[in-house]
């Protein structure tokens, strides 16, 4: 949601900038204003859905996650090594299989909502983009933690 919030003001923003005429039938200056307040709007729920998100896994006990992005993409490999192996039991196959798929569904050129409609035809790829690299940045920071507490375990 913070992503999307950004986007949505940087949009709004780019239309206050560049843009003189009218959208659809509207003022681009009321556009503008209105796609940076919604985009406001959203980042800022996005950050307190983060915020209360990260307290109740606190709660629960649930491990957070490790790592700033270019540890977690060094830990990628080490990851699915260990996970078929079957020495990490925090990755399910099946949750290997749905990255596969996606990774599948962002290179192929058939797609379920052509490019040739304008907004949603590129907003299911980006659906699926952003839930593999959230899938996969949260799964390698997890590993992290566990190689972390493996290494504290066998000193």
């Amino acid at each position: 949601m913070v992503f999307f919030g950004g986007l949505l003001g940087l949009i709004g923003l780019a239309t206050l900038v560049f843009r003189d005429g009218e959208i659809a039938g509207l003022p681009a200056v009321g556009v503008g204003v209105g796609l940076l307040v919604v985009g406001a709007v959203v980042a800022g729920l996005g950050v307190v859905r983060r915020r209360r998100l990260k307290r109740r896994r606190a709660e629960r006990g649930e491990p957070e996650p490790i790592g700033d992005v270019f540890e977690r993409a060094r830990a990628l490999p080490r990851l699915l090594r260990a996970a078929r192996r079957g020495d990490y039991p925090g990755l399910p196959t099946s949750r290997m299989a749905l990255w596969g798929l996606a990774v599948v569904y962002l290179i192929s050129p058939i797609d379920i909502l052509p490019e040739l409609l304008p907004l949603l035809g590129i907003a299911d790829d980006a659906g699926v983009a952003v839930w593999l690299l959230t899938s996969v940045s949260t799964a390698t920071g997890l590993y992290l933690r566990h190689e972390r507490d493996q290494q504290r375990a066998n000193p």
